[in-house]
């Protein structure tokens, strides 16, 4: 299965690149780095300047894929953990270009 914006939520995210587009952590918003571990609640993100712990919840996170489309999505879509997520049945995953 390619990686494509409307099967973002199933696919590994580890690699790819972020960006917190925004955050209920003020000082998160406008981070960008690759995505380097990803646990069920938080992703650790790699940064210029250092690694950081990201919440999932209350964000909404741009993703740039592989083609170099951007894709938005809320992280409480990716709230799971990642073996888990990948293989479950999902509802349609609202993603914008």
């Amino acid at each position: 299965m390619n990686l494509r914006p409307e099967n973002l939520a199933r696919h590994e995210l580890i690699g790819l690149h972020l960006t917190v587009e925004q955050s209920s952590n003020p000082c998160q918003a406008g981070l960008i780095g690759q995505v380097i571990d990803e646990t069920r609640n938080t992703f650790l993100l790699e940064t210029k300047a250092k690694v950081v712990c990201l919440a999932k919840k209350n964000t909404s996170l741009d993703f740039t894929l592989p083609s170099g489309q951007m894709v938005r999505i809320a992280g409480s879509v990716l709230i799971s953990q990642p073996e888990n997520r990948i293989t479950k049945r999902m509802q349609k995953t609202r993603w914008k270009l």
